[in-house]
């Protein structure tokens, strides 16, 4: 039976694609060896140089995520090589269970999903390591599954203060461009991202961020690598074109949607998902219900896991708000599966979108005989009242000839 209306893709990513992107992406796909191509090559890899906050090469894949965190790992690294890891939810196990396949020696520092990676206790295991015998160390920024984040200065700043020479390694599929990063400013040498999440765009681009010391290490590194190879980038990235055939069409939507965050500017892009992030857990607590994240410094601008009271299944109340309201929520993964329910507010995303998921979310707490108190949806519409949001677009030379 036809729902009327447009889907409601509530999930942390992917997210909903604009449509100026879609547009965008709606062009005749062009000769990827052609001139007119190697202006958008140049175009797109600039661009997210400005996304990563970094003067450091960006290498773009045809691929999800989990290409790029392999990318990340086979370029630095050899057979055997100790990686240290820390569990912040089921994305951070997803990567160790990588780098174990690929021959690494994975050190998981466990955790309780409810909190970013601790700086403290990554500091201790680095000042066992009289020997230097980790080669890099890899957290996750924003961890999808649990909507807690990760404070990398903090583990900047415990590498540093222990003295180790290891790799800082940051997957920041769902933080780019919807949480402030700088790659370049807080040290880090590999930075995986994603083209599903706050860039607006389908899946299917993936990015590794790399500095100089990353790129070093990638001249003794002895994994096995072909496709995802930087050394086989760089010599065609240098005019704008690619060792392969590239995804032209999404390479269309990713220069627009640089456009459109620089049109907002950056700071106001990490303002307004910090807002929702913000009005969403009023409305959770207002609810009476739980955020799964219990380190208020480590809440999440992208997205929000609530908990769900004992006894009730968050996956039963995701149906029913998927066949009443046709609004899709992100499931509970790993460890959390049916006991949370996440909210994605990331990407393309403004108030009145906010309020509608919210009322969908209310409505349907109670159709599904969830406990809770009325009154979620209006905690969030007084916070966002309270606190108006101010866009203003960057000024920067870059934005100035691409728009100008």
């Amino acid at each position: 039976m036809r729902k009327p209306g447009r889907h409601f893709l509530q999930i942390p990513g992917p997210t909903n694609v604009p449509d100026r992107i879609l547009r965008a992406m709606d062009l005749p796909t062009m000769d990827h060896r052609s001139p007119a191509f190697g202006e958008l090559g140049r175009r797109v890899l600039d661009g997210m140089q400005s996304v990563f906050r970094t003067r450091e090469p960006v290498y773009i894949y045809p691929a999800s995520g989990t290409g790029a965190w392999e990318a990340a790992l086979v370029n630095t690294l050899s057979p055997g090589d100790r990686v240290l890891m820390f569990e912040t939810g089921q994305f951070a196990t997803l990567w160790k269970s990588m780098a174990a396949r690929l021959g690494l020696d994975a050190v998981f520092i466990q955790g309780d999903w409810r909190a970013g990676a601790d700086p403290q206790a990554i500091e201790s295991q680095l000042r066992e390591d009289r020997n230097h015998d980790i080669k890099a160390v890899c957290v996750v920024h924003n961890e999808t599954s649990t909507g807690c984040v990760t404070q990398i200065p903090e583990i900047r700043k415990a590498l540093d203060a222990a003295g180790h020479p290891a790799l800082l390694m940051v997957d920041t599929i769902s933080s780019l461009a919807s949480i402030d990063y700088r790659h370049d400013e807080w040290g880090v040498d590999v930075t995986v991202g994603g083209s599903q999440k706050g860039l607006m765009l389908p899946p299917g681009l993936s990015f590794n961020a790399v500095s100089a010391k990353a790129r070093e290490a990638a001249k003794t590194a002895q994994l096995p690598r072909s496709f995802w190879s930087w050394e086989e980038m760089d010599g065609p990235n240098a005019t704008g074109y690619f060792p392969y055939t590239p995804a032209t069409n999404l390479l269309y939507g990713l220069a627009e949607a640089v456009d459109m965050l620089h049109e907002e500017g950056l700071d106001a892009v990490f303002a307004r998902h910090a807002r929702h992030g913000e009005a969403t857990r009023k409305a959770v607590a207002a609810w009476g219900l739980e955020v799964l994240c219990q380190e208020p410094r480590h809440y999440s601008g992208s997205l929000t896991a609530v908990m769900m009271p004992q006894g009730h299944s968050a996956d039963a109340f995701r149906k029913v708000v998927a066949d009443t309201f046709d609004m899709s929520l992100g499931n509970g993964l790993g460890k959390v599966s049916d006991k949370v329910f996440r909210i994605g507010h990331l990407g393309d995303f403004n108030d009145l979108m906010l309020a509608g998921t919210l009322s969908g979310i209310e409505m349907g707490l109670q159709l599904a005989g969830v406990p809770h108190q009325q009154g979620g949806v209006q905690a969030a519409l007084n916070h966002l009242a309270e606190t108006p949001q101010n866009s203003v677009g960057d000024v920067t030379p870059q934005n100035k000839r691409r728009t100008g």
